[in-house]
């Protein structure tokens, strides 16, 4: 698996590409500073009309850029690009290699011009010329593709991370590319939202014919494309099709990825004597396990699963929500109701999850805990209302944090928000200072203004040392000038430096490569075991969630669906798929089992999945 050999390609203008192709790359190579390693490098690749494919690749491997140079955001430095017989490099072309060629970006903020929804989708459509009746169609078809067609007239600032994704996807579908190119455009939609949006990019793959250019860490996406590609440090270095790719095994960390966690299963239980033909789908892990029983007269096993009870650390951190309602834009045509009568408890020395659909007010609530957003009656112009007789009192909500009464107007506000640490979604965004020292001292220096500086200095090398930085290497640097890897990084040591008691993050690992997501969640998970009392992490990542949680809630619809262990909460299966979740890769291979007669109980995670297995396979063959 190689680069293909070269293809016809335009240059100087020439449309003679051969029709076949509707993207090709000629020895492409590309450096974003003069004297740094290239982005791209000496890159020769070609999709064809129709294709779908797949890029994957760490964290800076050029995947991205791959996809600037497609679009014209970018000029290759040596070589050249032809995108559908144009050249996105020349100035003349570029607009027209823009109608063929449709780009959705991971972040939805970087592309969103409008403050009405509508007018964003149509952004795209008015600027090529599309007749009016034409563009109220396409915007009406495309809202409808993505699940948005009820937030039409709402504006994008008031929209989740998630939600605004979609609309950024909707925009391009209203140009009606030729070539659709997703950069990791998914990364931060629930489970349902990311299959429909998949779905819809088959079909039109499928049935119009559409060139499909997936760049992807979900391996369920990638295995949907015709062929898959491999970028390591600016270079292509390997490709065929999704199967063949994931196969590699060993291979694939040479080029800093990871086995996907299904092939680490399987590995797993070849060492311990239980051998499958590869595979990559839990239904088909689950048929291979069963007809190995079966093959070998194994009769399977099962003993019961017994939890381990969490070890809490006291009480002096528990934080209790009570009924929490919150409307955005309230009294406006732009209302939302985002929480509506929340209760919730998080004991002290959990490590606690909350997942829920794209919009369900997940993020909304986590802003209540360090007062980003304030309850009511804590605001300063609150005045408590007058009750006539015989009227009961309004409910109001309460959130208490140890010992913080968030429903207080004089609690202190800034010892709060040390001692409870907030990452957002995108902490990379977070960033603002001239040097990395800089950015990471400043919540240090705010919350304790008479620090001394050789404290500080102290602080902010071992924050960086947590989060796997070197100090020496990276202190002096700009944070503008690291990978998104870094950058983010950085951010978490900029909230970690004060050591907070409780440390929230919304989508820690949204967008980062399989080896970058295990990299934050050990680190998350050394800060718990070394200061940190509690941890609560947001994500969309079932998966995520079965691996590191000792408990965790469900938000649906801005109200608590179930609050439970893992193992309790996935064995909803059907329940949480109706709400637009999923369940691990782990409850799929159970649930496969299960319908052949193997009832299979563990916590879900791999490591205990693959015990439970094995000493369910334990039983002896007959004679």
């Amino acid at each position: 698996m190689t680069n293909q050999e070269t293809v016809p390609v335009c240059a100087d203008g020439a449309t003679d590409a051969l029709p076949d192709f509707a993207v090709t790359f000629n020895d492409v190579s590309f450096t974003y500073t003069a004297g740094e390693p290239d982005a791209v490098k000496n890159l020769t690749l070609s999709v064809k009309r129709g294709e779908f494919l797949s890029v994957l690749g760490h964290n800076g491997s050029g995947k991205s850029t791959l996809a600037r140079l497609i679009c014209g955001l970018l000029t290759a430095d040596k070589g050249s690009v032809c995108v559908w017989g144009l050249d996105p490099a020349d100035r003349k072309q570029v607009n027209e290699v823009r109608r063929h060629a449709g780009i959705v970006f991971q972040n939805p903020d970087n592309q969103m011009v409008a403050s009405i929804v509508e007018d964003d989708v149509a952004f795209g459509p008015e600027n090529l010329g599309v007749e009016r009746e034409e563009i109220s169609r396409r915007i009406e078809w495309a809202l409808s593709t993505v699940g948005m067609e009820e937030y039409r007239t709402s504006t994008p600032t008031r929209l989740s991370g998630g939600q605004k994704q979609r609309i950024a996807i909707a925009g391009v579908l209203a140009i009606k590319p030729d070539i659709i190119i997703l950069d990791e455009a998914t990364a931060m939609l629930d489970p349902r939202g990311r299959k429909e949006v998949v779905d819809v990019v088959k079909k039109l793959n499928k049935e119009e014919g559409m060139t499909v250019i997936l760049i992807t860490h979900f391996m369920e996406e990638a295995l949907l494309a015709d062929r898959a590609v491999v970028m390591n440090r600016g270079e292509l270095v390997a490709q065929g099709t999704p199967e063949e790719i994931f196969e590699m095994g060993d291979v694939l960390e040479t080029f800093n990825l990871s086995l996907p966690e299904i092939g680490i299963i399987r590995n797993r239980l070849a060492e311990n004597g239980i051998e499958v033909a590869p595979c990559l789908r839990p239904e088909v892990l689950a048929n291979e396990l069963a007809d190995f029983a079966k093959s070998r007269g194994i009769k399977c096993n099962c003993p019961p699963y017994m939890p381990q009870l969490t070890q809490n650390k006291g009480e002096e951190w528990k934080v209790e929500i009570r009924d929490l309602t919150y409307t955005y834009s309230r009294k406006s045509p732009f209302a939302t109701h985002a929480l509506k009568g929340v209760d919730l408890t998080i004991e002290e020395g959990e490590f606690f999850g909350i997942i829920g659909h794209t919009g369900s007010g997940k993020s909304t609530l986590v802003q209540h805990l360090n007062a980003l957003i304030k309850l009511p009656q804590a605001e300063k112009k609150y005045k408590k209302p007058r009750v006539k007789k015989g009227e009961q009192p309004p409910v109001l909500p309460s959130i208490k944090i140890g010992k913080y009464d968030l429903s207080d107007k004089k609690c202190p506000w800034k010892e709060l928000r040390c001692d409870v640490g907030m990452v957002f979604q995108y902490p990379e965004y977070q960033l603002f200072a001239e040097t990395v020292f800089d950015d990471v001292a400043f919540g240090l220096k705010n919350f304790r203004p008479d620090i001394p500086k050789e404290e500080v200095e102290t602080a902010v090398r071992e924050s960086l040392a947590a989060v796997g930085l070197n100090y020496d290497e990276i202190a002096e640097k700009s944070p503008f000038e690291l990978s998104g890897g870094q950058k983010r990084r950085v951010a978490i040591a900029g909230v970690i430096v004060t050591k907070p008691k409780i440390l929230i993050l919304d989508e820690p690992a949204a967008g980062l490569d399989p080896l970058g997501k295990r990299d934050i969640m050990a680190l998350l998970h050394s800060l718990h075991a070394d200061w940190c009392r509690t941890v609560i992490i947001v994500s969309h990542d079932m998966d995520e969630i079965a691996e590191n949680c000792t408990r965790a809630c469900v938000v649906s619809e801005g109200r608590i669906f179930d609050c439970a262990r893992p193992s309790e909460l996935f064995a909803r299966g059907e329940e949480l798929k109706a709400l637009g979740l999923d369940v691990p890769l782990t409850a799929k291979i159970c649930e496969g089992l299960r319908a052949e007669g193997i009832d299979i109980s563990c916590d879900l995670t791999a490591e205990g999945l693959c015990s439970a297995i094995i000493a369910a396979f334990g039983g002896e063959a007959d004679a």
